[in-house]
């Protein structure tokens, strides 16, 4: 019926449709763009650190010397070009024994994760992921019919005695695990990294249990103290599938990631892809093989580093400096994000409307988690904004948290407002947010 929101085609959709919902970061998308919103919400990279000149004159050439190639059908698995400098990537990562052959190109690492989900996952199987997880990740495994069964990080990452309770419960209750996902190394949402020791017991763990490994590695390489830990696949080849994207070290709109999976499983991976999407972008890919052979995209790595260093020590210190008394928070060695716990009885999602209307954006803690939870957490980004904006965002959110603190005050809550206004952590503490 026109004009009306009422769905006509209820009762003719498949039953996987149920489990689709909508993303809280795309919802919030319309409103964080406007300019006069300070927007602490998206994963956006800032895109403009790249010398864009030289990237359009990249692809111009790219157009005008190999248009016949680029602009036609490509294979399912993705150019041997790409898939090579993609082994080079890795390669830097601390993954050496990796083959192009194992290697396939994805539309961005949603797509990867879509496929694993695809290839493994049937209704009613169980997903174990960190709590917080990446919402993404959420929205495939729910469209897939599976249920997510949270494991509890802390500072250091996941935690391996709450990865065997969640096992041996699951397993107890008659429950099928597949796989683990996980995003070890500066995490989305949380920010944090997962340590050296737990690496190898998360992945000994797996292993007695006979399950899967599912790395997710977007952020690796945007470490700001040091090299980021090795990843989980370079340290066990078999049962870890690796996927990653360029969308955070080159250009999200080229839609360009990876997985590299067990060899015996590569072919599946393929089939799967073909049937969902013919073939990737043969331009993208085209795109990013010659940024990789004929730019110094190392350098601009480094200049990534610096410029996301310097705008998480600008939300830090604003978070320091202004967020009311209560408030804890994160402080995330590398990647995008910070991840922040409220002070008790304020709830983030139902504050959203006041601080739109305040004019900062964030993410609610709830859309990281499968059954609703979150309500005492916020996700904030810092790679987008620029230094002043984000001490303007933190202001902004702060007088809206205090507001509801008062509110709370005036009628009959719990918490107290005070002026006092919560010191961060010394150099070199690590604020330690309840994650679980």
């Amino acid at each position: 019926m026109t004009g009306t929101t009422q769905d006509d085609y209820t009762d003719r959709y498949a039953r996987r449709v149920s489990g689709m919902t909508t993303s809280e970061i795309r919802a919030l998308f319309a409103v964080a763009s406007r300019p006069e919103v300070v927007s602490l919400a998206g994963g956006s990279p800032y895109i403009a650190a790249l010398p864009l000149d030289a990237v359009g004159e990249m692809m111009q050439k790219l157009a005008a010397q190999q248009g016949t190639t680029s602009l036609q059908y490509g294979i399912g698995q993705g150019t041997v070009e790409l898939r090579e400098r993609i082994c080079e990537v890795m390669a830097l990562s601390g993954i050496t024994n990796a083959s192009p052959d194992d290697v396939v190109v994805t539309v961005g690492g949603q797509q990867a994760i879509d496929l694993l989900a695809r290839l493994f996952l049937d209704p009613g199987d169980v997903v174990l992921a960190e709590g917080p997880t990446y919402v993404g990740a959420l929205g495939v495994f729910q469209a897939a019919q599976a249920q997510v069964h949270h494991v509890a990080m802390d500072a250091d990452g996941l935690i391996p005695e709450a990865l065997e309770e969640a096992i041996a419960s699951l397993a107890l209750a008659g429950r099928r695990v597949k796989f683990l996902y996980t995003i070890p190394t500066y995490q989305n949402p949380a920010g944090v990294t997962l340590s050296e020791e737990r690496r190898e017991r998360v992945l000994d763990i797996c292993e007695r249990a006979g399950l899967l490994v599912v790395e997710d590695d977007p952020y690796g390489m945007l470490s700001f103290e040091g090299e980021a830990p090795l990843p989980l696949r370079a340290r066990r080849r078999d049962g870890v599938f690796y996927c990653s994207t360029f969308s955070k070290t080159f250009a999200p709109g080229l839609r360009v990631g990876w997985i590299l999976a067990p060899h015996a499983v590569r072919e599946k991976l393929v089939m799967a892809s073909e049937a969902n999407i013919l073939c990737p972008s043969a331009f993208a890919q085209g795109a990013v093989t010659q940024y990789l052979t004929t730019m110094p995209w190392q350098e601009q790595i480094k200049v990534y580093r610096e410029v996301y260093r310097e705008r998480r020590d600008a939300l830090l210190s604003a978070l320091t400096d202004l967020m009311p008394a209560g408030t804890t928070w994160t402080r995330p060695a590398g990647g995008l994000f910070v991840w922040a716990t409220l002070p008790e009885g304020l709830d983030s999602k139902a504050m959203m409307p006041r601080a739109i209307a305040a004019r900062v954006a964030y993410v609610p803690g709830t859309g990281f988690y499968a059954d609703g939870t979150g309500r005492g957490n916020m996700r904030l980004n810092f790679s987008f904004s620029a230094p002043d904006r984000l001490r303007e965002g933190v202001r902004r959110l702060a007088g809206v948290m205090e507001q509801d603190l008062a509110m709370r005050a005036v009628f009959g809550g719990s918490a107290a407002i005070s002026s006092q206004r919560r010191r961060g952590p010394a150099a070199g503490d690590t604020p330690g947010p309840d994650l679980a």
